[in-house]
């Protein structure tokens, strides 16, 4: 006798049609939960944290603060050849809010951009600070191109350099050029040619700049 319930009855649909049928029931079951994520209706949790970094917020302070100072007379998006003093009172902000020598900002947007805001590279790094997409992103930057937010950003990315590397202005100078983890491994500047090359200039036109800019009394550069 078959081990089958007598009273039950037999299935007459084939295995093959049962799976497809289970298999397009799973299919409108992910359909219907993907329509209630698109209009909001989902019960199930977001995939990202509601609660805003705290990074932007404080970014966006700065941005504003920046913008509120400045003077009439300076450009605030890109046409090449700006000047090199046409940003002074930006960097000066950006580098006091920042806890970075002035001087040393003023280098460095030297070196990457030469103070032009719409300079882009081949590796993708673009305004004055040629900030990448990703490093622009994390530290608030919406707009790279856009001097206020790229002098900024740039004198908060070498300001976590600097803190990052104990305050040694080669080493962190180094790491905005090669990246953190290559000062890192050797133990200091990299032996790359490039990076070699790139902190001695920041730091020339650094020294330049404070030749040129001798401090007042009140320790602001005249």
């Amino acid at each position: 006798m078959s081990t089958q319930s007598i009273g039950a009855p037999q299935s007459t649909v084939p295995a093959g049609e049962l799976a497809a049928a289970s298999r397009i029931s799973e299919l409108q079951q992910l359909i219907e939960r993907a329509r209630g994520v698109a209009t909001g209706t989902t019960t199930a949790a977001a995939p990202l944290a509601a609660t805003p970094s705290t990074a932007p917020t404080a970014f966006a302070a700065a941005l504003q603060a920046a913008t509120a100072a400045t003077p009439a007379s300076a450009p605030t998006s890109g046409a090449e050849g700006a000047g090199t003093g046409a940003y002074d009172a930006l960097i000066e902000q950006a580098a006091q809010r920042n806890g970075l020598d002035p001087a040393v900002l003023h280098g460095l947007i030297q070196q990457e951009s030469a103070f032009n805001p719409g300079a882009q590279s081949s590796a993708g790094a673009s305004g004055l600070t040629q900030l990448m997409p990703g490093t622009a992103s994390s530290l608030g930057v919406t707009n790279p191109l856009d001097p206020a937010q790229s002098i900024e950003g740039g004198a908060r990315y070498l300001s976590q350099m600097m803190a990052q590397f104990g305050g040694n202005t080669s080493e962190a100078l180094a790491a905005y050029n090669a990246g953190p983890g290559a000062v890192q491994q050797y133990g200091g500047v990299p032996p790359y040619a490039e990076t070699e090359s790139y902190v001695t200039k920041v730091l020339g036109y650094a020294e330049t700049y404070r030749r040129e800019h001798p401090a007042s009394p009140t320790g602001v550069p005249a």
